[in-house]
């Protein structure tokens, strides 16, 4: 089982982010408090867990939290103001609606800023030690998981139901075929550099 916290505090909130290497769709981030006494030894990195399980332990999460918040910053914003920041931000907007206000931050990665003077500690690959992080992974990734299985529905051919607008072959493949669509970031590279892409 994951440790339960890293500080003393009980309001120790975990936020991770998903979607972050997208090509497609926003970065979506989740901040979470568990209570003091919370433990589930099922709950881990998102990406180590099956959709089914995702969604089952989402609702546990959801129903046992102290409070949790999930934000997703989109296409547009990310273009103009470059994938990290838009993923801290992202984690920023999910801190701030937080009630009560959490007294420690722990940040899944090792890139992070400092959030109206609460203290914090980035952790590589936290999601796969601290169960808050963990349960942030598993927030994040069902929520934007959802999203692109909407706006798969819009646009089918690119696949995003399965690929979720990751960069697979099948995606850029699309994306040379169909062209790009308004949830694609254009600040990214979209297809290798021998392809041309007129916007």
């Amino acid at each position: 089982m994951l440790v339960r916290s890293f500080s003393k505090s009980p309001l120790e909130c975990g936020t991770d982010e998903a979607g972050r290497g997208c090509l497609a769709g926003p970065v979506t981030a989740a901040a979470v408090i568990l209570p003091k006494k919370f433990r589930n030894k099922l709950i881990n990195d998102s990406k180590k867990i099956n959709s089914v399980s995702r969604a089952s332990l989402r609702k546990v999460i959801e129903e046992k939290a102290v409070c949790y918040s999930v934000q997703h910053i989109y296409m547009e914003e990310i273009d103009e103001i470059n994938i990290l920041n838009a993923s801290i931000l992202a984690m920023h907007k999910c801190i701030d609606e937080l009630d009560p206000i959490p007294e420690f931050i722990i940040v899944d990665g090792n890139r992070f800023k400092n959030f109206k003077g609460v203290p914090h500690e980035c952790i590589i690959k936290g999601d796969g030690k601290y169960l808050t992080i963990a349960a942030a992974s598993i927030l994040a990734k069902t929520y934007r998981d959802e999203f692109m299985m909407r706006i798969h529905e819009e646009y089918p051919m690119y696949n995003w139901k399965q690929n979720k607008g990751y960069p697979t072959v099948e995606h850029r493949e699309a994306i040379k075929k169909y062209g790009v669509t308004k949830y694609h970031r254009r600040s990214f590279k979209l297809l290798p550099e021998q392809l041309e892409l007129s916007f």
